[in-house]
């Protein structure tokens, strides 16, 4: 008799590593998304991408439900032959800080700000704590569309929206048809938060705290792509950033690094790294946009980087101390060139806030105007950030409830309308404490060096640099 060895069972192949907002073969359908959106025409481009079997963009995520690697090839030709398609938005939405100057009238004049003013530690300190619950607020609703935000919060009795979100009395039904964010249920909602769990919304100011310490208010682009490098890990990083890091480390040298097969150049990344830039120059609309403006375009082009200077602008207002929440708007707009999408946008959100007075409606209307935009985009988003902080007249629960129930980029829009309406507060105590308590001063985060750390000393840090000459 023979013996005969067991038959091994059957490998199962490894599943392929999808990097998602990078593949090129994910890539191409943004690309004609953006191409649309800025009037090149790329009609025949789209053609021959769909006659291979390209799909176009997904709706909500960075890559299409099925690897497509056999596109690859194509995908890369592609996307070089859009880069090179005239752009009729160019002369109108300059991506140069000194044509960006040239085309605003009203840019503001270079101002002593108020890095003196004794009250400013405070204002910094209660801007991180806003910018941390306005996050965190929208964190468990982050992709979710506007009617399932509705449906859920009125499910449990928090609509119009003015608490945590939470699933305690929401129909097992409903939570199932619109799950919350999967990375964010398990730490945001109201029974599960326990401190500030990490976001990319706070990363990033952190990264710009940091670049301050080492290089001060002349650090250059390069400074930001090396600071990124050294210090950011690579899957902390998505859409324009993720992109950028790539074009890094294959040796495409800044401001390139923003544009090469970049379809996210136009999102909003570059705006949840400006506030840092805004509370190191309280007071100074001007210089806070030219400092945001320098990291922004790492990463960013065009629309992409007025949302950062927008930002920048509307916080350094804040936190100098003398204006109120419509005045910071309007020092945002004058660094922005006002033939662009971008300030068409934040001028149309502060218009319909003014003129209609149920906010479910303003929202309404920014949706049919600019619902066509993916939702991560600058423009919608910066038309609701515009219109939440109009509407809400400086409150800071109506502030971050506003934002963050008009949809779209629920915590990068309530983390900026956290971060303007705490320093209109001026003081950590005249935040509600229902936003605060639960943050229990602690600050989780991958950047080395902070984790753990609380808002009372980053508003130490974040002092320092504001007042360093």
């Amino acid at each position: 008799m023979t013996d005969t060895a067991p038959a091994r069972p059957a490998r199962t192949p490894p599943a392929p590593v999808r990097l998602t907002w990078v593949q090129p073969e994910d890539l191409v359908g943004h690309e004609l998304r953006q191409a649309a959106e800025d009037g090149r025409e790329a009609g025949g481009i789209a053609a021959r991408w769909y006659a291979a079997g390209g799909h176009p963009a997904p709706a909500a995520a960075g890559a299409s439900a099925a690897p497509r690697p056999e596109l690859r090839a194509l995908a890369e030709e592609l996307l070089d032959e859009l880069a090179a398609l005239p752009a009729p938005l160019a002369t109108v939405e300059p991506t140069a800080l000194d044509a960006i100057v040239a085309a605003c009238p009203d840019w503001p004049a270079p101002a002593p700000g108020a890095a003196g003013d004794p009250g400013l530690r405070d204002r910094l300190h209660a801007a991180w704590l806003g910018r941390a619950a306005g996050c965190l607020l929208g964190k468990p609703v982050e992709k979710l569309p506007l009617d399932a935000i509705r449906a859920l919060a009125r499910a449990a009795g928090n609509w119009p929206l003015d608490d945590w979100f939470t699933a305690r009395g929401v129909p097992p039904a409903l939570l199932a048809a619109h799950p919350w964010n999967r990375r964010s249920a398990a730490t945001s909602l109201a029974e599960t938060i326990d401190g500030m769990p990490e976001d990319d919304d706070l990363n990033y100011p952190l990264l710009a705290l940091l670049l301050l310490r080492r290089h001060g208010r002349s650090f250059t682009t390069a400074d930001v792509a090396r600071l990124w490098l050294g210090e950011l890990p690579a899957g902390r990083a998505f859409t324009a950033e993720r992109i950028a890091y790539r074009n890094l480390l294959d040796g495409v040298e800044p401001p390139l690094t923003a544009g090469r097969r970049n379809p996210f150049r136009e999102w909003i990344g570059a705006q949840i790294r400006a506030d840092v830039h805004g509370w190191t120059h309280p007071g100074d609309p001007a210089a806070a946009a030219a400092q945001a403006h320098r990291d922004a375009v790492l990463s960013h082009t065009g629309n992409g980087v007025y949302g950062a200077m927008f930002a920048a602008a509307t916080v350094a207002a804040a936190a100098g101390g003398t204006t109120g929440v419509h005045g910071a708007l309007a020092a945002g707009l004058s660094v922005v060139p006002p033939r662009s999408r971008l300030a068409e946008a934040v001028r149309y959100g502060i218009a319909t806030a003014r003129a209609v007075p149920d906010l479910d409606t303003v929202v309404d209307r920014l949706h049919a105007r600019y619902g066509g935009y993916h939702w991560v985009h600058a423009v919608p988003n910066a038309a609701l950030l515009a219109a939440a902080l109009t509407h809400a007249d400086g409150d800071f629960t109506r502030s971050i409830c506003a934002a963050v129930s008009g949809g779209w980029d629920t915590d990068s829009n309530g983390a900026t309308a956290g971060s303007v309406a705490g320093l209109l507060a001026g003081r950590p105590d005249r935040l509600p404490d229902r936003w605060t308590s639960p943050l229990k001063n602690r600050l989780a985060t991958s950047v080395p060096s902070f984790d753990g750390i609380g808002f009372d000393a980053l508003a130490d840090l974040t002092h320092l640099e504001a007042v360093r000459p």
